[in-house]
């Protein structure tokens, strides 16, 4: 099979190139029925009961996902013209296609509740039809100041800023509305002093605007990996062979995905980005071979075939960990993960039999002058070949030192690997300059937070919750949850009782709390009803029958490790307090999904990596026949991974989703730097019979075609470091690292381990 594939291609160029560019354009046209996903939600499957407990409280309770804008009010103050402007604003807001105009919690539409003569109460929207006083304007602060169900929502204590919660029909309408807002407030001229803020908006953004900038960092990567390639072969139509392989793999890749009926997710938006700089790899494998081959001035057919025979064996293997590794993606919880790992498993085969098929044809079509000039190239005079000649006699000289140093490394890096903290928010996904990392920052810190959880208690039984017991529990849990630093503000059907209680007892301090009586407790809610409060306004925080009740928890923070902290402290205290009735307690709400399919995708990729792990190491025993050489040849590999995340470790960096996923890409082509210089190394050897001799050779031509992909594939996505999206300069910083590293360690550590023991590795030293 090492010959027959090359066979065809070298007698049938022509037929092999049309079949590959008929492949493509089919792939290439099932591009427009591309569905695009962009709800980080879908990681999860859709009976993962966390989904279907928060689909079951958006229906229970009526509820909607959140965008939050606010307007910064910091140099005009609380004044009745921007309260009138607001109003104006909200009227428009309502008329956008996606917004639910009822639900809006703003100035203008939403209910305060206030005295009445006679003992009565009076529950009208908290701003009129206009504001005419300032004495007005600092009337409506002081209001919302003292009502519990609206402080922290629309306005900060002292009035710089000014908010309106804004529910939207579905998560995937964010980005669009959140446009619409800024239009809106431009037109009125305050478009500077508007922030958007709310997961929803985060998550759906982010995807929109991933997209963009897989448009954008794509071809600038692909760029700078031709001008790399251009500067080490110098032949124009050599380097353009393995940009045509990266362009048909990335095509068939993505044509397969959405032929197959699979959504573009976030994550598989990223399958481009990584096969790019892995489907070159085994084009440059075979140029530098090539081009060595080519001095002993054989015939073309018998130079290409001898090279595609001499890199069989090492490029099919170092495809198939590779392979492997993202393979073992399809071991986590996570549907998009899974998609991810397989695709670009399938895609890096695609790579590996393009590259045996359709990079001979494309040889074979190069005029023989072309390749004359190509072998004439004196690489002596280059900097790559000196670096290859420093890094061997490292190794012959310093080995031992380079050994102890890697243990040392090891050592460190065991500690490093203990600080890693595992933490994640989707707002964090953007740089720290991103207008909504901006709005997140400043609201958080002026509201009662923008990120909202959900618990839900089940009463499992009618009018429970008119009950004193069950009433008290609610407010017990408030008061309890309020404690916490990142928690704003909590919201329940009792402080509706407390506030009616509060006003109807005229504004007495001592009556603001929950009556003691059943019949008090229903008829509080009646009479809200009754004065013109909004029943569904009640709804939210208990339903029609009694049975549930919802407490609504403002965060200030949606990172993971804050959310998850909150959530079990507050269950711990169900578990120490349980409730003086059976109930049945859930949590829901954008930030505790988040947390929910974090952990499933961290703990399912440390399996996943420790399964690749071992199944790579069976594979190089197998592939070299020897134990020995399948431990030798992981020890890139290990020292790449335990390095680069104790890194992370060490500076505090945490691991999240990018970084996860990465440590497959970690696996896949660490490990391919080894099988090509051990392979190698051990064909010179038996070839000849001096360790010396196959030592310095493999320097001169393994050597300096990992080098070469050391250097293409991390200078190449440097431009990724420059992307606003938080995940784009991880993975271009991975790669970066990624290729150093293992780069690195194959070049000095795997020499000086082979250098100092070689006795071990062969039966005798030859000088």
């Amino acid at each position: 099979m090492k010959t027959k594939l090359t066979e065809i291609s070298l007698n049938h160029p022509g037929k092999v190139i049309t079949l590959a560019l008929l492949i493509t354009a089919f792939f290439l046209f099932q591009f427009p029925s591309v569905v695009i996903d962009t709800d980080p939600e879908n990681m999860l499957p859709a009976d993962e009961q966390v989904r279907v407990d928060d689909r079951k409280a958006k229906e229970d309770f009526d509820l909607y996902d959140f965008i939050v804008l606010g307007i910064n009010s910091q140099e005009s103050g609380f004044t009745p013209e921007l309260l009138n402007k607001l109003t104006e604003i909200t009227a428009e807001i309502e008329d956008i296609e996606g917004v639910i105009s009822d639900d809006i919690i703003a100035p203008s539409v939403v209910d305060d509740i206030s005295q009445g003569a006679n003992g009565s109460i009076i529950i009208k929207p908290l701003v009129g039809d206009s504001v005419r006083s300032q004495k007005e304007a600092d009337e409506i602060l002081f209001r919302i100041s003292q009502n519990k169900l609206l402080r922290g929502k629309l306005a900060s204590p002292n009035g710089d800023l000014i908010s309106i919660f804004i529910p939207i029909e579905s998560k995937d309408l964010s980005h669009r509305i959140s446009e619409q807002l800024k239009l809106i407030a431009e037109n009125y001229g305050i478009g500077e002093d508007v922030f958007i803020a709310g997961l929803p908006v985060a998550e759906d953004s982010f995807g929109k605007e991933m997209f963009i900038q897989m448009g954008l960092s794509a071809p600038v990567a692909m760029l700078f990996i031709f001008v790399l390639m251009l500067i080490f072969f110098k032949k124009a139509k050599l380097v353009v062979a393995p940009l045509i392989i990266s362009m048909m793999t990335v095509i068939w890749t993505m044509g397969l995905l959405i032929v197959t009926g699979n959504t573009v997710h976030i994550m598989s938006s990223m399958i481009p980005i990584f096969l790019i700089p892995i489907s070159v790899l085994d084009s440059i494998h075979i140029l530098s071979e090539f081009h060595d081959n080519l001095k002993k001035q054989s015939s073309k057919d018998l130079i290409i075939t001898e090279t595609i025979s001499e890199l069989f064996v090492p490029m099919l293997y170092t495809s198939l960990t590779t392979a492997v590794g993202f393979l073992s993606l399809s071991l986590t919880p996570i549907p998009p993960v899974q998609v991810f790992g397989m695709f670009v498993a399938v895609g890096v085969l695609f790579a590996w039999a393009l590259s045996i098929t359709v990079i001979p044809a494309l040889l074979k079509l190069i005029s023989t002058d072309s390749l004359k000039k190509f072998s004439e190239l004196d690489e002596d005079k280059y900097l790559l070949n000196r670096v290859m000649k420093k890094l061997k006699q490292v190794s012959v000289s310093y080995g031992k030192v380079v050994i102890v140093l890697a243990l040392f490394v090891i050592a460190v890096s065991a500690y490093g690997l203990n600080l890693i903290i595992v933490n994640d928010n989707p707002v964090k996904w953007f740089k720290e300059s991103h207008p909504i990392r901006i709005a997140d920052k400043i609201m958080n810190q002026r509201l009662a937070g923008t990120y909202i959880n959900f618990l839900t208690l089940d009463g499992m039984k009618d009018d429970i919750f008119k009950s004193p017991e069950a009433a008290k529990y609610v407010e017990k849990l408030q008061e309890m949850i309020e404690q916490d630093d990142y928690v704003g503000a909590t919201t329940s059907y009792a402080d509706i009782v407390k506030k009616v209680r509060f006003e109807l007892f005229e504004a007495d301090s001592a009556k603001a709390s929950l009556p003691d009586s059943r019949d008090e407790i229903a008829q509080l809610l009646f009479l809200f009803e009754m004065s013109g409060g909004d029943a569904d306004d009640l709804y939210k925080l208990v339903t029609q029958e009694f049975d549930k009740a919802n407490i609504w928890i403002q965060l200030k923070k949606g990172d993971n490790q804050i959310v998850s902290a909150s959530v079990d402290r507050i269950n711990k205290f169900i578990e120490d307090n349980p409730p003086p009735v059976p109930m049945e307690i859930r949590w829901a709400g954008l930030p505790y999904i988040n947390v929910v399919w974090q952990d499933k995708m961290v703990s399912g990729m440390k399996d996943a990596l420790s399964g690749s792990f071992l199944v790579v190491f069976i594979m190089m025993v197998i592939l070299f026949r020897s134990f020995k050489w399948g431990v030798v040849s992981l020890l890139p590999l290990s020292l790449t991974i335990l390095s680069i995340y104790a890194f992370i470790g060490f500076i505090g960096k945490p691991y999240d989703m990018p970084v996860a996923i990465l440590s497959s890409l970690t696996l896949g082509l660490s490990v391919d730097f080894a099988i090509h210089f051990i392979q190698r190394l051990r064909k010179l050897f038996k070839e000849k019979e001096s360790f010396n001799e196959a030592f310095d050779e493999v320097f001169k031509n393994t050597g300096k075609a990992i080098g070469r992909n050391v250097v293409v594939i991390a200078i190449g996505f440097i431009p990724m470091l420059f992307s606003s999206l938080s995940p784009y300069v991880t993975v271009g910083t991975f790669f970066l690292a990624i290729m150093l590293v293992s780069g690195l360690t194959t070049m000095v550590l795997l020499p000086s381990i082979v250098y100092t023991f070689q006795n071990l590795f062969y039966e005798k030293k030859n000088a």
